[in-house]
């Protein structure tokens, strides 16, 4: 009698404000301003609610790195309604995003980056989401350049993201609209180049 039912829905609201708390402390503070009680406060919910979802500050840094994984799969992700020349272009550009270019995200970002090489657990959490997101870049550029071997268009998605990380890196000192939209040029250039053409750039 008297016990308030809690819905799906409301559940799920309730576990993604607690993420959402995680990351902006994390992008704010690192690792150091991270505690249950912490991420209670600015998700605004009980602690007991923080410990419900997650066993201790690890696991919730975790799914807080898991959920920063999803987010950069979506921006390599395909979409069957447009030809894949166009696929990979709209991914290339995804990246510069004014969402992404944003000093929570960059600042973000940098302390999972910090974690990741203070931390074998995160370490390799951080090195298998790497290995996703190049997986599905590569895939990109396979669908647009077919007669392209795997291996190459994967050496290029990686030769790719190391432009993206430097754009988002730099970002962080201002935004420089020009050089970002360079970046994104000699991204192109990468991606489109003729297969087993090694000047790329």
């Amino acid at each position: 009698m008297g016990t308030k039912t809690v819905n799906k829905g409301e559940q799920v609201d309730r576990q993604s404000r607690i993420l959402e708390a995680a990351l902006d402390l994390l992008s704010r503070h690192g690792i150091s301003g991270v505690s249950m009680r912490a991420v209670a406060r600015e998700a605004g919910v009980a602690l007991g609610l923080v410990n419900y979802y997650y066993d201790d500050k690890t696991s919730l840094i975790r799914a807080a790195l898991r959920s920063v994984d999803e987010h950069d799969l979506l921006l390599v992700a395909q979409d069957p309604a447009s030809a894949p020349d166009e696929q990979l272009r709209k991914a290339l550009r995804r990246v510069a995003g004014a969402e992404l270019l944003t000093t929570r995200y960059l600042s973000l970002r940098l302390h999972l980056w910090a974690l990741a090489q203070a931390d074998e657990d995160y370490a390799q959490i951080n090195a298998a989401a790497f290995d996703r997101y190049i997986d599905g870049l590569a895939t990109l550029v396979s669908d647009a350049q077919p007669a392209m071997a795997w291996e190459e268009c994967r050496a290029r998605a990686s030769d790719i993201v190391v432009i993206q990380n430097g754009m988002w890196l730099t970002s962080l000192l201002g935004v420089d609209k020009e050089s970002i939209e360079r970046s994104i040029a000699r991204t192109e250039r990468i991606a489109f180049a003729p297969p087993g053409d090694e000047a790329k750039d």
